[in-house]
């Protein structure tokens, strides 16, 4: 008994990072017009706003409570659809209320892993589709306007995949109640910044 608690107190601790890092970090949008190049500014773009970071997390750490099939899949999906959102951005197709979707993705996808919510494929495909739309809009719309939109692109959905497998690999070695904490975290986190 005394093992076991002192397993879940070690599994708190470990969760206390993450935690902290949803409830610090504050409402700076990594979206506000700057126009970046290259690999560097592509891979930066998604750890430059707290949206973005907690949200590429809260995916990892959703997809590592689902079946073995949809923890492959789900997390190669959010890269390719964002790409899309990107490409849509830079050819002029605007998203309407992508500000306020990328806000709720952070909420939605915290309380997921809050829930440990197991979904149909489809629908937790469907779910992280729209997600990617939008936050590729907003990487989109800061794409370089010179040649370096290719490099920029290949960073920022780099960076995506690498913060999705933190997040999945967290949830691995945490275990499911540190997971869900650090889920309410980035939950508060984003309700905190839909309403500041």
């Amino acid at each position: 008994m005394i093992k076991k608690s002192a397993f879940r107190t070690k599994k708190f601790h470990m969760a206390l990072p993450c935690t902290a890092l949803a409830l610090l970090s504050g409402p700076a949008m990594a979206h506000d017009g700057m126009h970046a190049a290259g690999l560097l500014a592509g891979l930066l773009h998604p750890v430059s706003g707290g949206d973005h970071l907690l949200a590429m997390i809260a995916v990892g750490l959703w997809a590592a409570a689902q079946n073995p099939t949809a923890r492959r899949w789900l997390p190669a999906l959010f890269p390719l659809a964002m790409l899309l959102g990107a490409l849509a951005a830079a050819g002029g197709v605007a998203l309407a209320g992508m500000e306020s979707l990328i806000g709720l993705s952070v909420v939605v996808l915290g309380m997921l892993t809050v829930f440990s919510v197991r979904m149909p494929a489809w629908a937790g495909g469907l779910l992280l589709a729209a997600f990617a739309l939008a936050h590729g809009q907003a990487h989109g719309l800061e794409m370089p306007a010179d040649g370096a939109s290719l490099a920029y692109f290949l960073g920022f959905s780099a960076a995506t995949a690498l913060l999705h497998l933190a997040g999945m690999l967290a949830a691995n070695h945490a275990g499911r109640f540190a997971s869900r904490v650090a889920g309410l975290g980035i939950a508060l986190a984003g309700t905190w910044m839909m309403l500041a």
